[in-house]
């Protein structure tokens, strides 16, 4: 019975090619682009799933209080560690982490290397980052170990063993200990190199609980209730003794909240070692698998149920020569199968294709192995069923129940039923489509505001260079040097550049109001800062040089300068005015004058309010340079850098980048789920329209001789395009009226996390319609305009 049914669909399949055609097509590109969003969503859900302690790992993120400001950070104290193992028996060990860049040299060959770890010794021990060569154990037990990736031992030493080679970064010499796998791209914590945290200069490694620079992980003893503890943790800073040691004065604190490590990635708002996503994005991107899955699905079982309207007559004639309701229902069945299962395999083929450009949309590299895991053609072969099953269930229910005899008379005609269920599926895909239309249209307009919003600052021609230890030595003669270079127009240099500012101080204020801290942003600078990013003063002036103290004072305070440049919205929350705030008084570390008040700058992602921001004058914490360049050849200007680089800094690589490249950055989330809706969109589009040509052409098909004979009474081509496409467009324009409030809807909740918005462009809206009706109108248009254009007499002939 089944090589029957098996038979008898595949003569069916290519009798009506061109309908078989548009089915497989339209169902293998919506399983194509849902094979390759579940990869991704796959991958974003199972981040740091690999760590067999990933259940007891828990991140600790901080939050204080200084004044009037609550402030969070996913960074900590160096104390936090070492005081909870000591002190919390629920603690089994812990490791604090940073992430630098570093120049490493291997023998006479020099690398620049910018995924460089510090961490504690029992880092192996917390997380599997499986080691393939030397004991996990001591890895990091000795100041001069240094641990490898596979990738990295590879560029270094070859096929060699690497155990026991030596390397040199900046001044010290380490000896390769171990060798472990290269972390997965679904890891927070990436790294090349790892080293012991202790390297690190002397300052940063001593037990405090401020200078909250460091990521820190603590791995919790079976069976211990992490937020229980956390509760316990935050009992103990309260404790007088230990808020006397943290400077806490008032209504001051400090507390730690525990983030479980497999949370991090997707729920934590709080960048730690990498940028985080967000789950929101993986449940939009879930949902647009499901609506474009939905839309070829639409597609097929619109035009399978138009289809078995003509198809009365073969049934009747079937149903005369013996056969029962169950044969013809499974008939109708096992062809939707058939053709759901062609369609999955041109849809593994397609996704397979895709594959590169979705690595290149997505930033990742995702392999063939990925795409077709047993879960995912697990999936893949469950829906095939369920849509050849549900494509099929209704025409296969309504013509099998049908009496022979009066399907042969002719009377067996499409329901009202059958009629609405059509209009509706239309309805619906076209809702969609111009949902994903608007939707990516308000997210393009946002990223492209962001992206062209004046900063306070102008981030064009802006090249950043690295300054590290040896070149901190002779600081001031290589700064002098790059303002000779004939293409630097300017140079300053700063701690952090201007587009991401992680810096948090606090400042002391003697006011009318009495004596009060401000929590601020901070940022060390140099002199010229100000004029180099072309930031606005609104009173006072720049840095200048005798604004630095004489070495006796440095020595001290601590401090190489005690003059302090504010922003407006810090001397708007102190109560000043930007004039009357020259000269006052404010302290850091030491009491000191502020010099000017610049323009509000964003140094945070547009999501963020610009908030108090202080500058201060130490050449001492600044790790980058900035140069302004002139107007000119990008490539001959780097060019000509370069070769002064070469002169003046022979011991690393050269290496830079360009500030509105770093801005552009903090937006790659919506970048890449913008660029991904759009695709959707397109696809979404498109499938509908396939849909409608389908459906179109069996509409032409069923109105032949109608058309024939209007023609030959004289009716216009214009006047028939209209007769066939008139019903469908007025479909289309009810799921545009249905979809255009439900995008804006949902767009509007998605801008709400920025502080920094747009109010939604009726333009967006006029191009959704517009896409949207003239596309289906140019598609049934030309369908119907070849039908037209056919002799009267060949359709007067049509069976």
């Amino acid at each position: 019975m089944l090589h029957t049914y098996w038979i008898t669909a595949i003569r069916y399949l290519k009798k009506h090619k061109a309908y078989t055609a548009i089915n497989i097509i339209g169902l293998s590109i919506g399983l194509a682009a849902c094979l390759l969003i579940i990869v991704y969503c796959r991958h974003e859900l199972q981040y740091d799933q690999f760590h067999t302690k990933a259940s007891r790992i828990v991140r600790a993120t901080l939050e204080y209080k200084a004044g009037n400001t609550i402030n969070t950070a996913a960074t900590s104290g160096s104390k936090l560690g070492p005081e909870a193992k000591r002190v919390f028996p629920q603690v089994e060990d812990y490791a604090r982490t940073y992430s630098a860049a570093e120049t490493v040299k291997v023998g006479n060959q020099v690398f620049e290397e910018s995924s460089f770890l510090y961490a504690d010794t029992a880092f192996f021990k917390i997380f599997s980052f499986g080691i393939v060569q030397g004991n996990p154990e001591i890895a990091l037990s000795a100041s001069e170990n240094i641990v490898l990736t596979q990738s990295l031992a590879k560029k270094y030493f070859g096929n060699a063993n690497p155990l026991g080679e030596r390397l040199e970064v900046g001044k010290k010499i380490y000896e390769v200990s171990a060798v472990c796998v290269d972390p997965p791209s679904n890891s927070q914590i990436q790294f090349g190199l790892v080293t012991n945290f202790m390297n690190m200069s002397q300052n940063s490694t001593r037990e405090h609980w401020w200078m909250a620079n460091w990521v820190t992980y603590l791995l919790l003893k079976p069976d211990t209730d992490a937020m229980a503890f956390n509760e316990v943790l935050n009992n103990y800073m309260q404790k007088v003794e230990v808020r006397n040691e943290a400077g806490l004065e008032g209504e001051n604190y400090m507390r730690f909240h525990f983030e479980p490590l497999l949370k991090v990635h997707l729920y934590s708002n709080l960048q730690g070692l990498e940028p985080n996503g967000s789950i929101r994005y993986v449940y939009m991107f879930g949902m647009l698998a499901m609506l474009i899955l939905l839309i070829a699905a639409t597609n097929y079982t619109n035009l399978a149920t138009a289809q078995s309207v003509g198809r009365a007559s073969e049934i009747g004639m079937r149903k005369t020569m013996g056969a029962d309701r169950k044969i013809i229902f499974w008939q109708f069945i096992i062809e939707s199968v058939i053709v759901s299962f062609f369609a999955g395999i041109i849809a593994c083929f397609m996704a397979w294709v895709a594959l590169p450009a979705m690595n290149q949309l997505s930033n990742r590299s995702f392999t063939a192995t990925q795409l077709f895991e047993p879960s995912s053609l697990g999936w893949l072969v469950v829906v095939l069923l369920m849509t050849g099953f549900l494509a099929g269930v209704y025409p296969a229910l309504f013509i099998s129940r049908m009496k022979a005899l009066q399907v042969m008379k002719g009377s067996f005609k499409s329901t009202k039923a059958s009629l609405g269920l059509r209009k509706g599926l239309i309805i619906l895909q076209f809702a969609i489509s111009v949902f994903l239309i608007v939707y990516t249209g308000i997210m393009w307009q946002q990223l492209r505001y962001m992206q062209n919003k004046q900063l306070g600052y102008q981030k064009e021609r802006m090249l950043i260079l690295p300054i590290d230890q040896q070149m901190g030595k002779e600081y001031i003669s290589l700064r002098e040097s790059l303002k000779n270079i004939p293409v630097v127009q300017s140079v300053s240099a700063a701690s952090q550049t201007p587009e991401f500012i992680q810096w948090t101080d606090i400042i002391r204020v003697t006011d009318n109001k009495g004596n009060h801290e401000v929590s601020v942003k901070g940022m060390p600078v140099d002199i010229g800062f100000l004029e180099t990013l072309q930031m606005k003063l609104l009173s006072g002036r720049d840095f200048q040089q005798n604004d630095l103290m004489t070495e006796k004072e440095m020595e001290e305070t601590g401090v190489s300068s005690s003059a302090f440049i504010i922003n407006e919205s810090l001397a708007k929350i102190i109560g000043w005015t930007p004039e009357n705030a020259i000269g006052k008084r404010i302290s850091r570390s030491v009491e000191g004058e502020v010099i000017g008040v610049v323009k509000d700058f964003h140094f945070q992602s547009l999501q963020v309010e610009v908030g108090p921001m202080v500058m201060f004058l130490e050449p001492q914490y600044v790790v980058s340079f900035m140069l302004r360049m002139k107007p000119g050849n990008v490539q001959d200007q780097l060019a000509a850098i370069e070769a002064w680089w070469k002169i003046r800094v022979p011991h690393r690589p050269f290496n830079y980048r360009f500030l509105d490249d770093s801005y552009q950055k903090l937006y790659v989330a919506e970048s890449r789920a913008s660029l991904l809706f759009g695709t959707m969109a397109v696809i979404a589009i498109l499938l509908a329209c396939l849909g409608l040509l389908g459906l179109a052409s069996y509409t032409v098909l069923q109105r032949t001789r109608e058309i024939g004979i209007r023609k030959v009474l004289g009716a216009s081509v214009s006047s028939l395009i209209w007769l066939v496409a008139k019903q469908f467009l007025f479909l289309v324009l009810v799921g545009v009226i249905i979809a255009i409030p439900l995008a804006w809807f949902a767009a509007q909740q998605w801008l709400q996390d920025y502080a920094y918005r747009i109010n939604p462009s009726v333009f967006i809206f006029s191009i959704a319609l517009l896409l949207a009706v003239g596309l289906a109108f140019l598609t049934l248009g030309l369908r119907a305009w070849a039908a037209a254009t056919v002799s009267p007499l060949k359709n007067l002939r049509a069976d």
